[in-house]
């Protein structure tokens, strides 16, 4: 059994910066188990993930999907939090052009938050 979220993902998907785990874990390798995982993770967790397995955004063995889930999971966990939704758009703009009106729906959200903050 995995210890944190991250191990399982590095379990499931690899990771281009560490060596395979070998032998593989005994969990089955299909995707639904990371996401129920995944699914119910906290914030801090999730964020771990994503910023050990892709620490430069454009890079990872993170499918795409996994990492647009991700990024949603934990702007529902922390909906007024201007630097992750930057670095979710990020995220979006890197992998995109699919999400480019979501990311900058999200950097729009980011400057409307900071303004509210600030002002």
């Amino acid at each position: 059994m995995h210890s944190t979220l991250t191990e399982h993902a590095r379990c499931r998907y690899g990771d281009e910066y560490r060596p395979a785990v070998v032998p593989r874990c005994s969990l089955d390798y299909e995707d639904r188990y990371f996401i129920e995982t995944l699914t119910f993770a906290d914030a801090e967790d999730i964020l771990a993930m994503l910023h050990e397995l892709c620490p430069n955004v454009a890079d990872g063995l993170l499918p795409v999907w996994v990492r647009n889930l991700a990024y949603r999971l934990v702007l529902l966990q922390r909906p007024d939090d201007p630097a992750l939704m930057r670095e979710a758009a990020l995220s979006l703009w890197m992998h995109g052009p699919d999400w480019d009106g979501i990311a900058a729906d999200l950097e729009r959200r980011a400057a409307a938050l900071e303004n509210e903050l600030s002002g």
